[in-house]
């Protein structure tokens, strides 16, 4: 509760210095753009013998007088410009001293049309145009003159608001794109992590449940045997749970700490899964009653791009979960063949023909209809990296998974003459 009481204290303090500056500013904006008015009405007039740069000067000066203002109070801005260009043609000036508060009333228009709803921004168009309709008497002479000078200010006012309209619609469009790549990339964030959750979890599950049912039968008759299988167990939940930890602290560590929030523990800094663990999946899914025989063709001894060897091992994975699962063979085959350009996975299992498509290293159909997210999680993984997929049973009995991953090419050193 102090600490909370002092916060607050220190808050409300500065919010006093904050605020009154704010209220000075705006006060000198309008205190400036008042003299708006009286600048344009008395700089048409200015300098001896009426001179035109010195008018010109003063005009422009006049304008300037609004910026502050029209950054804050748009609409605000445009009535005194108004005012000031009425005020102003009454003097019956020369006409090209009246062009540059014109542009700036149309400019001033663009903007709301820009910024505000139609509601604001049409009558303050039509109210524009008003007023300097009703100016253009004082420096046109004949009805042929004021009929052009009037096409010419509402085509310019037109194309004043036809430019805000199409700045206000690609803002729009701008933001929607924004929203749907920021919608985007949440899903797909939240299918990598589905991927990965499912992909830690759904192998170590399955080697669980087929261990505590051969414990369950085992255990009075043969208890070393039992042991072993609790063995099995224990372990593999420890690497589940580690997984578990590295995969959620991984999806924290951008998240910052608060002072109200306690630090979260640090998550385990093991390295992500490659194929160099091939060896300990292997043994894992033996454990659970399935033999598999790993034939590894191609230079494997280069090291792989971190989001392919991860790839590939999360494809192996779910296939041999999927064999221990669903496939009832005691056998299966795993193929990594690395070329210059390509790393070909092959999971081949001899498991009985079936005609139902949720059986062997795939466990569910071609668009993932079947029980699980297996092959929708390995089909999106080699599609992410461009690569090709393919998984379905096999014309004697069993099932194959097959994905093509692309490898970067090597690059070439320079060449010596």
């Amino acid at each position: 509760m102090p600490a909370t009481a002092t916060t607050t204290t220190t808050t409300a303090a500065s919010l006093p210095a904050v605020a009154p500056a704010g209220r000075v500013s705006a006060v000198l904006a309008w205190c400036v753009a008042a003299a708006h008015p009286f600048v344009l009405f008395f700089g048409v007039q200015a300098g001896p013998f009426r001179s035109t740069e010195l008018r010109l000067f003063l005009t422009t000066v006049g304008i300037g007088l609004l910026l502050p203002l029209a950054r804050r109070r748009p609409e605000a801005a445009l009535g005194l410009l108004l005012v000031g260009l009425f005020a102003a043609a009454t003097t019956w000036p020369a006409p090209e001293l009246l062009y540059l508060p014109v542009l700036a009333a149309d400019a001033c228009v663009g903007w709301l049309t820009a910024r505000r709803p139609l509601r604001i921004a049409v009558p303050a168009a039509l109210t524009t145009l008003a007023v300097q309709l009703g100016a253009a008497p004082y420096t046109t002479s004949g009805r042929n003159v004021f009929i052009t000078t009037a096409l010419a200010l509402a085509l310019a006012l037109l194309t004043a608001g036809l430019l805000g309209r199409s700045v206000r619609e690609r803002r729009a469009h701008a933001t929607e794109l924004r929203a749907r790549s920021e919608a985007e990339a949440v899903t797909a964030e939240r299918l990598r992590i589905a991927r990965e959750l499912h992909d830690v979890v759904a192998h170590s599950i399955g080697v669980i449940a087929i261990q505590a049912g051969v414990g369950r039968r085992v255990i009075d008759t043969q208890p070393a045997e039992a042991r072993n299988a609790l063995a099995t167990i224990e372990t593999t939940s420890r690497e589940t749970l580690a997984g578990l930890r590295r995969t959620l602290g991984a999806l924290r560590a951008s998240t910052k700490d608060t002072p109200s929030s306690p630090a979260p523990s640090p998550a385990p800094l093991e390295p992500a899964p490659g194929l160099a663990d091939l060896d300990r999946l292997v043994a894992s899914t033996a454990d659970a009653g399935v033999r598999v025989e790993v034939r590894r063709l191609g230079d494997l001894d280069r090291p792989l791009p971190p989001e392919v060897d991860l790839a590939a091992y999360r494809i192996v994975q779910e296939s041999l979960t999927n064999v221990v699962r669903h496939a009832s063979t005691p056998a299966c085959r795993v193929t990594v063949d690395r070329s210059e350009d390509t790393l070909l996975v092959e999971i081949t299992d001899d498991g009985p023909s079936k005609n139902t498509p949720d059986t062997g290293a795939g466990a569910t159909t071609e668009h993932g209809h079947g029980h699980g997210y297996g092959i929708v999680g390995m089909r999106e993984r080699a599609a992410l990296l461009g690569g090709r997929f393919s998984a379905g049973p096999r014309p004697g009995g069993g099932f194959h998974v097959t994905a093509a991953l692309p490898l970067p090419l090597p690059q070439e050193g320079p060449r010596t003459p």
